[in-house]
Protein backbone atom coordinates (compact mmCIF):
# COMPACT_ATOMS: atom_id res chain seq x y z
CA UNK A 1 0.00 0.00 0.00
CA UNK A 2 2.93 2.29 0.74
CA UNK A 3 4.91 1.76 -2.49
CA UNK A 4 5.34 4.93 -4.58
CA UNK A 5 3.42 5.43 -7.81
CA UNK A 6 5.22 3.98 -10.85
CA UNK A 7 3.87 6.83 -12.98
CA UNK A 8 6.52 9.16 -14.40
CA UNK A 9 4.91 12.57 -14.78
CA UNK A 10 5.43 14.81 -17.76
CA UNK A 11 7.87 17.64 -17.03
CA UNK A 12 6.06 20.97 -17.19
CA UNK A 13 6.66 24.60 -16.35
CA UNK A 14 5.43 25.53 -12.89
CA UNK A 15 2.98 28.38 -12.30
CA UNK A 16 1.22 29.51 -9.14
CA UNK A 17 -2.52 29.96 -8.66
CA UNK A 18 -2.47 31.96 -5.45
CA UNK A 19 -0.42 29.86 -3.06
CA UNK A 20 -0.99 26.63 -5.00
CA UNK A 21 1.81 25.50 -7.30
CA UNK A 22 0.63 23.91 -10.54
CA UNK A 23 3.03 21.95 -12.72
CA UNK A 24 6.65 21.05 -12.23
CA UNK A 25 7.06 18.77 -9.22
CA UNK A 26 3.95 20.09 -7.44
CA UNK A 27 1.21 17.64 -6.43
CA UNK A 28 -1.64 17.38 -8.92
CA UNK A 29 -4.21 19.88 -7.63
CA UNK A 30 -7.94 19.16 -7.47
CA UNK A 31 -10.48 21.82 -8.26
CA UNK A 32 -14.18 22.41 -8.80
CA UNK A 33 -16.47 25.25 -9.84
CA UNK A 34 -19.29 26.98 -8.01
CA UNK A 35 -22.81 26.66 -9.41
CA UNK A 36 -24.44 29.36 -7.29
CA UNK A 37 -25.39 32.79 -8.62
CA UNK A 38 -22.11 34.69 -8.24
CA UNK A 39 -24.01 37.83 -7.31
CA UNK A 40 -25.39 35.95 -4.31
CA UNK A 41 -22.24 36.48 -2.27
CA UNK A 42 -23.40 34.63 0.83
CA UNK A 43 -24.45 31.50 -1.09
CA UNK A 44 -21.27 31.47 -3.16
CA UNK A 45 -19.01 31.94 -0.13
CA UNK A 46 -20.85 29.13 1.68
CA UNK A 47 -20.35 26.78 -1.25
CA UNK A 48 -16.67 27.67 -1.60
CA UNK A 49 -16.14 26.95 2.09
CA UNK A 50 -17.80 23.55 1.67
CA UNK A 51 -15.48 22.82 -1.24
CA UNK A 52 -12.47 23.92 0.77
CA UNK A 53 -13.50 21.69 3.67
CA UNK A 54 -13.77 18.79 1.22
CA UNK A 55 -10.16 19.43 0.18
CA UNK A 56 -10.41 21.65 -2.90
CA UNK A 57 -7.08 23.22 -3.80
CA UNK A 58 -8.58 25.72 -6.27
CA UNK A 59 -12.14 26.90 -6.98
CA UNK A 60 -13.41 28.48 -10.20
CA UNK A 61 -16.18 31.08 -10.20
CA UNK A 62 -18.12 32.27 -13.24
CA UNK A 63 -17.98 36.05 -13.74
CA UNK A 64 -20.35 36.83 -16.65
CA UNK A 65 -20.79 40.59 -16.11
CA UNK A 66 -19.61 43.59 -14.11
CA UNK A 67 -22.11 43.02 -11.31
CA UNK A 68 -20.65 39.55 -10.89
CA UNK A 69 -17.16 41.05 -10.97
CA UNK A 70 -17.96 43.32 -8.04
CA UNK A 71 -19.51 40.37 -6.19
CA UNK A 72 -16.38 38.35 -6.95
CA UNK A 73 -14.29 40.95 -5.14
CA UNK A 74 -16.44 40.56 -2.01
CA UNK A 75 -16.28 36.77 -2.26
CA UNK A 76 -12.51 36.81 -2.61
CA UNK A 77 -12.12 38.71 0.65
CA UNK A 78 -14.10 36.09 2.57
CA UNK A 79 -12.38 32.87 1.50
CA UNK A 80 -8.87 31.46 1.69
CA UNK A 81 -8.77 29.02 -1.21
CA UNK A 82 -7.38 30.43 -4.51
CA UNK A 83 -10.09 31.57 -6.92
CA UNK A 84 -10.15 31.42 -10.71
CA UNK A 85 -12.45 33.84 -12.54
CA UNK A 86 -14.19 32.29 -15.56
CA UNK A 87 -14.55 35.06 -18.16
CA UNK A 88 -15.70 35.17 -21.76
CA UNK A 89 -15.74 37.99 -24.32
CA UNK A 90 -15.63 41.15 -22.19
CA UNK A 91 -12.01 42.05 -21.47
CA UNK A 92 -13.07 44.77 -19.01
CA UNK A 93 -14.32 42.07 -16.61
CA UNK A 94 -10.87 40.49 -16.64
CA UNK A 95 -9.26 43.85 -15.89
CA UNK A 96 -11.65 44.47 -13.01
CA UNK A 97 -11.17 41.10 -11.27
CA UNK A 98 -7.41 41.48 -11.71
CA UNK A 99 -7.68 44.61 -9.58
CA UNK A 100 -9.87 42.75 -7.08
CA UNK A 101 -7.30 40.06 -6.35
CA UNK A 102 -8.19 37.12 -8.61
CA UNK A 103 -5.68 34.27 -8.50
CA UNK A 104 -6.09 33.12 -12.11
CA UNK A 105 -7.97 34.24 -15.21
CA UNK A 106 -9.77 31.63 -17.29
CA UNK A 107 -10.08 33.17 -20.75
CA UNK A 108 -9.62 32.37 -24.39
CA UNK A 109 -7.57 35.24 -25.88
CA UNK A 110 -9.28 34.76 -29.24
CA UNK A 111 -12.67 35.48 -27.62
CA UNK A 112 -11.47 38.71 -26.07
CA UNK A 113 -11.39 40.50 -29.41
CA UNK A 114 -8.88 43.02 -30.74
CA UNK A 115 -5.16 42.70 -30.09
CA UNK A 116 -5.11 45.79 -27.90
CA UNK A 117 -7.71 44.20 -25.59
CA UNK A 118 -5.75 40.98 -25.32
CA UNK A 119 -2.63 43.02 -24.61
CA UNK A 120 -4.44 44.92 -21.84
CA UNK A 121 -5.55 41.68 -20.16
CA UNK A 122 -2.09 40.17 -20.41
CA UNK A 123 -0.53 43.34 -19.01
CA UNK A 124 -2.91 43.25 -16.05
CA UNK A 125 -2.08 39.59 -15.45
CA UNK A 126 1.65 40.26 -15.67
CA UNK A 127 1.51 43.31 -13.37
CA UNK A 128 -0.47 41.40 -10.72
CA UNK A 129 1.38 38.09 -11.00
CA UNK A 130 -1.75 36.30 -12.23
CA UNK A 131 -1.53 33.23 -14.48
CA UNK A 132 -4.00 32.60 -17.30
CA UNK A 133 -5.87 29.41 -18.12
CA UNK A 134 -6.70 28.84 -21.76
CA UNK A 135 -9.84 26.72 -21.85
CA UNK A 136 -10.79 25.03 -25.13
CA UNK A 137 -14.05 23.10 -25.27
CA UNK A 138 -15.38 20.86 -28.04
CA UNK A 139 -18.79 22.51 -27.67
CA UNK A 140 -17.56 26.02 -28.45
CA UNK A 141 -14.97 25.71 -31.21
CA UNK A 142 -14.44 28.64 -33.55
CA UNK A 143 -16.74 28.62 -36.60
CA UNK A 144 -13.91 28.34 -39.11
CA UNK A 145 -12.55 25.27 -37.31
CA UNK A 146 -16.01 23.71 -37.27
CA UNK A 147 -16.15 24.27 -41.02
CA UNK A 148 -12.59 23.02 -41.58
CA UNK A 149 -12.98 19.77 -39.63
CA UNK A 150 -16.71 19.23 -40.06
CA UNK A 151 -17.07 18.24 -36.43
CA UNK A 152 -15.02 18.49 -33.23
CA UNK A 153 -11.90 16.32 -33.39
CA UNK A 154 -8.69 16.09 -31.32
CA UNK A 155 -6.86 17.99 -34.07
CA UNK A 156 -9.48 20.75 -34.04
CA UNK A 157 -9.19 21.15 -30.26
CA UNK A 158 -5.40 21.36 -30.44
CA UNK A 159 -5.47 23.83 -33.33
CA UNK A 160 -7.83 26.05 -31.35
CA UNK A 161 -5.58 25.82 -28.30
CA UNK A 162 -2.47 26.67 -30.30
CA UNK A 163 -4.18 29.77 -31.70
CA UNK A 164 -4.84 31.05 -28.19
CA UNK A 165 -1.34 30.08 -27.09
CA UNK A 166 0.12 32.07 -29.99
CA UNK A 167 -1.57 35.20 -28.62
CA UNK A 168 0.22 34.81 -25.31
CA UNK A 169 3.55 33.82 -26.82
CA UNK A 170 3.55 36.91 -29.04
CA UNK A 171 3.16 38.95 -25.87
CA UNK A 172 5.95 36.99 -24.14
CA UNK A 173 3.59 35.69 -21.44
CA UNK A 174 4.51 32.09 -20.51
CA UNK A 175 2.59 31.75 -17.24
CA UNK A 176 -0.46 29.88 -18.42
CA UNK A 177 -2.08 26.46 -18.29
CA UNK A 178 -4.27 24.88 -20.95
CA UNK A 179 -7.28 22.56 -21.14
CA UNK A 180 -8.72 20.88 -24.23
CA UNK A 181 -11.93 19.34 -22.93
CA UNK A 182 -14.51 17.21 -24.69
CA UNK A 183 -17.37 15.05 -23.45
CA UNK A 184 -16.10 12.23 -25.66
CA UNK A 185 -13.34 10.31 -23.85
CA UNK A 186 -11.38 9.41 -26.98
CA UNK A 187 -11.48 12.96 -28.29
CA UNK A 188 -10.30 14.48 -25.04
CA UNK A 189 -7.55 11.92 -24.51
CA UNK A 190 -6.31 12.32 -28.08
CA UNK A 191 -6.24 16.11 -27.80
CA UNK A 192 -4.39 16.14 -24.47
CA UNK A 193 -1.80 13.63 -25.67
CA UNK A 194 -1.12 15.72 -28.76
CA UNK A 195 -0.95 19.01 -26.86
CA UNK A 196 1.31 17.54 -24.16
CA UNK A 197 4.00 16.98 -26.79
CA UNK A 198 3.78 20.53 -28.14
CA UNK A 199 4.03 22.83 -25.12
CA UNK A 200 5.82 23.01 -21.77
CA UNK A 201 2.99 24.63 -19.83
CA UNK A 202 0.91 22.70 -17.28
CA UNK A 203 -2.27 21.00 -18.41
CA UNK A 204 -5.67 21.24 -16.71
CA UNK A 205 -7.44 17.92 -17.25
CA UNK A 206 -11.15 17.33 -17.56
CA UNK A 207 -13.79 15.36 -19.41
CA UNK A 208 -16.33 18.13 -19.85
CA UNK A 209 -20.04 17.59 -19.28
CA UNK A 210 -19.27 14.03 -18.20
CA UNK A 211 -22.75 13.33 -16.82
CA UNK A 212 -24.39 12.63 -13.48
CA UNK A 213 -22.67 11.41 -10.34
CA UNK A 214 -22.38 7.75 -11.32
CA UNK A 215 -22.01 7.94 -15.10
CA UNK A 216 -19.83 11.06 -14.94
CA UNK A 217 -17.54 9.49 -12.37
CA UNK A 218 -17.06 6.41 -14.55
CA UNK A 219 -16.43 8.42 -17.72
CA UNK A 220 -14.05 10.81 -15.98
CA UNK A 221 -12.17 8.00 -14.27
CA UNK A 222 -11.57 6.26 -17.57
CA UNK A 223 -10.55 9.36 -19.52
CA UNK A 224 -8.51 11.09 -16.84
CA UNK A 225 -7.08 7.77 -15.70
CA UNK A 226 -5.67 7.12 -19.17
CA UNK A 227 -3.98 10.52 -19.21
CA UNK A 228 -2.73 10.36 -15.63
CA UNK A 229 -1.24 6.92 -16.32
CA UNK A 230 0.64 8.56 -19.20
CA UNK A 231 2.03 11.11 -16.73
CA UNK A 232 -0.09 13.87 -18.28
CA UNK A 233 -1.93 16.36 -16.06
CA UNK A 234 -1.05 18.95 -13.46
CA UNK A 235 -4.49 19.93 -12.16
CA UNK A 236 -7.87 18.22 -12.62
CA UNK A 237 -11.55 18.92 -12.45
CA UNK A 238 -14.11 16.12 -12.52
CA UNK A 239 -17.16 17.70 -14.20
CA UNK A 240 -20.32 16.20 -12.72
CA UNK A 241 -23.98 17.18 -12.83
CA UNK A 242 -23.96 16.85 -9.05
CA UNK A 243 -23.01 18.73 -5.91
CA UNK A 244 -19.56 20.25 -6.66
CA UNK A 245 -18.29 18.73 -3.41
CA UNK A 246 -18.66 15.33 -5.08
CA UNK A 247 -16.23 16.48 -7.78
CA UNK A 248 -13.56 17.02 -5.14
CA UNK A 249 -14.18 13.65 -3.53
CA UNK A 250 -14.02 11.80 -6.84
CA UNK A 251 -10.92 13.72 -7.92
CA UNK A 252 -9.00 12.82 -4.80
CA UNK A 253 -10.14 9.20 -4.93
CA UNK A 254 -8.89 9.05 -8.52
CA UNK A 255 -5.47 10.40 -7.59
CA UNK A 256 -5.25 8.17 -4.51
CA UNK A 257 -5.97 5.08 -6.59
CA UNK A 258 -2.97 5.92 -8.81
CA UNK A 259 -0.82 6.86 -5.81
CA UNK A 260 -0.42 10.36 -7.22
CA UNK A 261 -1.86 12.13 -4.19
CA UNK A 262 -2.37 11.14 -0.58
CA UNK A 263 -5.10 12.99 1.26
CA UNK A 264 -7.63 11.58 3.66
CA UNK A 265 -8.36 7.92 4.31
CA UNK A 266 -7.70 5.33 1.63
CA UNK A 267 -10.23 2.58 2.33
CA UNK A 268 -9.67 -0.97 1.16
CA UNK A 269 -12.96 -2.81 1.55
CA UNK A 270 -14.35 -6.09 0.28
CA UNK A 271 -17.66 -6.12 -1.62
CA UNK A 272 -19.00 -8.54 1.06
CA UNK A 273 -20.42 -12.05 0.67
CA UNK A 274 -22.06 -14.72 2.83
CA UNK A 275 -18.75 -15.31 4.64
CA UNK A 276 -18.85 -11.86 6.24
CA UNK A 277 -18.94 -11.71 10.03
CA UNK A 278 -20.27 -8.14 10.12
CA UNK A 279 -22.20 -5.91 7.72
CA UNK A 280 -19.35 -4.61 5.55
CA UNK A 281 -21.44 -2.31 3.38
CA UNK A 282 -23.19 -0.57 6.27
CA UNK A 283 -19.90 -0.28 8.15
CA UNK A 284 -18.20 1.33 5.17
CA UNK A 285 -21.09 3.73 4.54
CA UNK A 286 -20.96 4.92 8.13
CA UNK A 287 -17.17 5.19 8.26
CA UNK A 288 -16.95 7.18 5.04
CA UNK A 289 -19.60 9.62 6.26
CA UNK A 290 -18.13 10.00 9.73
CA UNK A 291 -14.53 10.42 8.61
CA UNK A 292 -14.99 12.87 5.73
CA UNK A 293 -13.26 15.55 7.80
CA UNK A 294 -9.99 13.60 8.04
CA UNK A 295 -7.37 14.94 5.61
CA UNK A 296 -4.32 13.10 6.98
CA UNK A 297 -3.38 10.17 4.67
CA UNK A 298 -4.16 6.80 6.23
CA UNK A 299 -4.70 3.31 4.78
CA UNK A 300 -7.61 1.43 6.38
CA UNK A 301 -8.80 -2.05 5.35
CA UNK A 302 -12.27 -3.35 6.16
CA UNK A 303 -12.61 -7.01 5.21
CA UNK A 304 -15.54 -9.18 6.29
CA UNK A 305 -13.80 -12.54 6.79
CA UNK A 306 -10.45 -14.25 7.35
CA UNK A 307 -9.86 -15.25 3.71
CA UNK A 308 -8.27 -11.95 2.63
CA UNK A 309 -8.62 -9.93 5.82
CA UNK A 310 -5.29 -10.70 7.54
CA UNK A 311 -3.29 -10.25 4.34
CA UNK A 312 -4.83 -6.86 3.61
CA UNK A 313 -4.58 -5.77 7.27
CA UNK A 314 -0.85 -6.44 7.36
CA UNK A 315 -0.34 -3.86 4.60
CA UNK A 316 -2.44 -1.05 6.10
CA UNK A 317 -2.24 1.36 9.03
CA UNK A 318 -5.41 -0.10 10.52
CA UNK A 319 -7.11 -3.28 9.38
CA UNK A 320 -10.37 -4.91 10.42
CA UNK A 321 -10.86 -8.61 9.72
CA UNK A 322 -14.21 -10.27 10.35
CA UNK A 323 -14.10 -13.15 12.82
CA UNK A 324 -16.20 -15.11 15.32
CA UNK A 325 -16.97 -14.52 18.10
CA UNK A 326 -15.16 -11.17 17.62
CA UNK A 327 -13.48 -9.27 14.79
CA UNK A 328 -9.74 -8.77 14.82
CA UNK A 329 -8.11 -5.34 14.50
CA UNK A 330 -4.58 -4.94 13.19
CA UNK A 331 -2.56 -1.77 13.78
CA UNK A 332 0.56 -1.20 11.69
CA UNK A 333 0.20 -4.74 10.39
CA UNK A 334 0.12 -6.46 13.76
CA UNK A 335 -2.85 -7.94 15.70
CA UNK A 336 -3.88 -5.38 18.32
CA UNK A 337 -7.37 -5.98 19.68
CA UNK A 338 -10.77 -7.54 19.10
CA UNK A 339 -14.04 -5.72 18.43
CA UNK A 340 -17.57 -7.05 18.75
CA UNK A 341 -20.32 -6.12 16.32
CA UNK A 342 -22.58 -4.24 18.74
CA UNK A 343 -20.31 -1.13 18.83
CA UNK A 344 -18.13 -1.92 15.83
CA UNK A 345 -18.32 1.37 13.93
CA UNK A 346 -17.94 3.52 17.07
CA UNK A 347 -14.90 1.55 18.22
CA UNK A 348 -13.29 1.48 14.80
CA UNK A 349 -13.82 5.22 14.29
CA UNK A 350 -12.16 5.85 17.66
CA UNK A 351 -9.12 3.75 16.72
CA UNK A 352 -8.81 5.46 13.35
CA UNK A 353 -8.97 8.93 14.87
CA UNK A 354 -6.38 7.95 17.49
CA UNK A 355 -4.10 6.75 14.70
CA UNK A 356 -4.64 10.00 12.79
CA UNK A 357 -3.73 12.05 15.87
CA UNK A 358 -0.63 9.92 16.42
CA UNK A 359 0.47 10.38 12.82
CA UNK A 360 -0.16 14.14 12.89
CA UNK A 361 1.82 14.50 16.12
CA UNK A 362 4.69 12.49 14.69
CA UNK A 363 4.78 14.78 11.66
CA UNK A 364 4.73 17.87 13.90
CA UNK A 365 7.61 16.48 15.95
CA UNK A 366 9.58 15.78 12.78
CA UNK A 367 9.07 19.34 11.54
CA UNK A 368 10.03 20.78 14.95
CA UNK A 369 13.27 18.81 15.00
CA UNK A 370 14.17 19.99 11.49
CA UNK A 371 13.71 23.70 12.30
Amino acid sequence: MHAPSPIKRRISRQIHVGNVAVGGDAPISVQSMTNTDTCDVAATVAQIRRLETAGADIVRVSVPDMDAAEAFGKIKREVDVPLVADIHFDYKIALRVADLGVDCLRINPGNIGREDRVRAVVSAARDNGIPIRIGVNAGSLEKDLQKKYGEPTPAALVESAMRHIDHLERLDFPDFKVSVKASDVFMAVGAYRDLASRIEQPLHLGITEAGGLRSGTVKSSIGLGMLLMDGIGDTIRVSLAADPVEEIKVGFDMLKSLKLRAKGINFIACPSCSRQNFDVIDTMNQLEERLEDVMTPLDVSVIGCVVNGPGEAKETDIGLTGGSPANLVYIDGKPASKLRNDHLVDDLERLIREKVEEKEQREKDTIARSV
